[in-house]
């Protein structure tokens, strides 16, 4: 489902002093040619997701956005990771683990990950916001909107759509953006779900508004959402 937001109206939501571009467990393990979950890396690539994420985090830093890289990660001990779901019982038994300082979880090529960056990664959970810090830093980079990218549609995606909502952020999803097995369920899950709380757009809807005539990164804080 496209966005209804006139083009005027959707580079004013992505204004790059109030806006951040999150990726979503973009990384090797994940995504990579050596994944943990290879139909998930597949459909990745295959559908341009991967590529598409790459080339807003691009053009993200040549706007003046900020970049925050999202990334799941595991102790090899496993201490304070979840136990209490079966998606957390499968990973453990994956032939690759996404252990802290391993290339599993460094962030996947084609992306660039630039010096101003934030790599913010957790041990527990499905979500990159719910209790990883992640929202304080949002705030205190004057954030209001939050671009979402990466995979997957599954789980970890809607998760982070749901709880920047609920925190107050104004959320923008480019659905080509985004990847889930199998691939057909994923403009299922953007009809369906995310477009009753997102913007959904597309890449190229994105970086039009990035490289609007004038762009230019902020110069001064604003308050962040609530």
């Amino acid at each position: 489902m496209p966005s209804r937001e006139a083009p005027e109206q959707l580079t004013a939501l992505l204004d790059p002093a109030t806006t951040v571009l999150l990726t979503v467990e973009c990384q090797q393990g994940v995504v990579g040619t050596d994944s943990a979950l290879p139909e998930l890396a597949a459909v990745a690539r295959s559908s341009g997701a991967l590529a598409n994420v790459a080339r807003l985090v691009a053009t993200a830093h040549g706007a003046g956005t900020q970049v925050m890289h999202a990334v799941a990660e595991s102790r090899p001990d496993g201490r304070g990771g979840n136990r209490n779901a079966r998606l957390f019982r499968a990973a453990a038994r994956l032939p690759v683990q996404q252990h802290t300082g391993s290339t599993a979880v460094r962030v996947a090529p084609p992306i660039e990950v630039a010096e101003e960056d934030l790599v913010v990664r957790r041990l527990h959970g499905l979500s990159p916001l719910a209790g990883t810090g992640v929202d304080p830093l949002l705030r205190n980079l004057g954030c209001r909107t939050l671009v979402v990218t990466g995979v997957s549609a599954n789980v970890a995606v809607p998760n982070a759509v749901f709880d920047a909502v609920n925190l107050g952020y104004t959320v923008v999803v480019p659905a080509d953006a985004i990847a889930g097995v199998p691939a057909e369920y994923t403009p299922v899950l953007v009809r369906n779900t995310l477009a009753l709380v997102a913007t959904v757009t597309t890449t190229d809807a994105v970086l039009r508004a990035w490289r609007r005539p004038g762009a230019r990164p902020g110069t001064s804080p604003v308050a962040g959402p609530g």
